[in-house]
């Protein structure tokens, strides 16, 4: 908890270097760090104390303070915005220009045309349209994961119980957001690059989120379990509220955008005028997402909480007349289904960024759409639902307006609702509620 709360305080390692780069513009000679320290303020700013030796001769101990644009979990975090010295004091908008121009700073932000450098594009090829097609295949497969471990969430909620948990959204909300902390706190300790740490990071987060999940069904969803009504429905409604104005009250209603994860990008194909290319946060991702399925799978079909979990969604009463927990059953369910939630908010926090308190409202009602394509109540039609919707959302997007990429993903649902109700691998529910 004291890691969590200090990731907001201290020095960004990565301003901190951005900084230092800029002292050989004032000291040519070898620079000696002795101190950093954070400067107060409305906007992000570091102080760098060195000391500079010129062709032998020491020329004493000087600072250089640096103003950026964001903090550790804003999109500006990288751009600077004004740079102080001790002998020059707050440097004058030419010089400030000169010195970005000399660093190398792209030239956009300067309000300089982009200069043009490397060779002049090459003439589309009969290949490029399969390349592209191929790149949108890539793309697709990492939003096919996110909405996929959310669908199975919604998934083993609704095979046990037969309702739907509303607030799950919100679970990967609080996955994403626990995801952005734990990386700003890797990166201040600099093990930001650290798989282990990363997966260390991940494990922590699903555990308090599946942790999450037990508390809501032991004190809400528990005591409605016999409400034959609406009841449970609206209890899910008030939590998602609560969860998002919770967060926003405790950390702002600004974005977050951590920094990316296993970020090295890879040439795959390429026809001299477009080159697919793929992240190693992407296969990642997809391992991770594979193993998370398989891992569920085995413990569907080879434990005593699977076997329990398949009698309940046949038939709760008959269940617990031959000896099956029920209460602990659904309450093991719900901590399940909240691990995977914040398994899919890791993924949109690392790969994605830009979370805040309100990511798991849009994305809990398309993983929700993506469960009932696929047939909600079956594991494996929660993961086709998330490949079909991924699919379907990436190559709108890609070949159509992608303004209406939100109504086609909705439109899909509501076509399956209507002609096909049970999705394509679910199956009629025989219990009379």
């Amino acid at each position: 908890m004291a890691a969590l709360l200090l990731t907001g305080c201290g020095v960004d390692g990565d301003q901190a270097a951005l900084c230092g780069k800029l002292i050989p513009a004032f000291d040519s000679g070898p620079v000696t760090i002795l101190d950093t320290e954070a400067l107060g303020g409305d906007e992000p700013a570091l102080r760098l104390t060195y000391r500079a030796d010129n062709g032998g001769a020491e020329t004493g101990t000087h600072w250089i303070a640096c103003r950026f644009g964001g903090r550790f979990f804003d999109s500006r975090r990288h751009e600077l915005v004004a740079v102080a010295t001790d002998r020059m004091g707050r440097l004058r908008p030419m010089q400030f220009t000169m010195l970005r121009i000399w660093a190398g700073l792209p030239a956009a932000r300067l309000g300089l045309p982009p200069e043009s450098s490397g060779p002049e594009p090459q003439p589309r090829t009969d290949w490029a349209p399969l390349l592209f097609f191929l790149q949108q295949l890539i793309n697709a497969a990492t939003v096919a994961c996110v909405y996929g471990l959310l669908a199975l969430g919604y998934t083993l909620v609704y095979g046990i119980l037969g309702q739907i948990n509303l607030a799950m959204g919100e679970l990967t909300m609080i996955g994403a957001m626990l995801t952005a902390m734990g990386a700003a706190a890797l990166g201040m300790a600099g093990l930001g690059g650290m798989p282990l740490a990363v997966l260390g990071v991940f494990a922590t987060v699903m555990a308090f989120t599946a942790v999450q999940g037990w508390t809501m069904d032991r004190l809400v969803f528990r005591r409605l379990r016999r409400a034959h009504n609406h009841t449970p429905l609206i209890a899910a409604v008030g939590l998602s509220i609560a969860y998002q104005e919770g967060m926003r009250l405790l950390h702002g209603a600004r974005d977050w955008w951590p920094a990316q994860f296993l970020a090295n990008r890879h040439e795959l194909l390429s026809d001299g005028a477009f080159t697919v290319t793929a992240l190693t946060s992407q296969a990642v991702i997809l391992l991770m997402t594979g193993g998370l399925y398989a891992l569920l799978w085995a413990i569907m079909q080879r434990t005593a909480y699977g076997r329990a979990h398949r009698a309940c969604a046949d038939d709760v009463g008959a269940a617990e007349l031959v000896g099956v927990d029920v209460d602990r059953t659904v309450a093991t369910t719900f901590a399940v289904g909240g691990a995977l939630a914040a398994a899919a908010g890791a993924v949109i926090a690392l790969y994605y960024g830009g979370v805040n308190f309100y990511t798991g409202y849009l994305i809990g009602f398309k993983a929700l759409a993506a469960a009932v394509v696929g047939g909600i109540g079956s594991v494996p039609g929660a993961m086709l639902g998330g490949a079909l919707l991924g699919l379907v959302e990436t190559f709108w997007s890609a070949y159509f307006a992608i303004a209406y990429k939100d109504i086609v993903a909705f439109g899909l649902l509501t076509l399956f609702l209507i002609y096909r109700p049970d999705g394509l691998m679910g199956r009629s529910r025989g219990r009379g509620d």
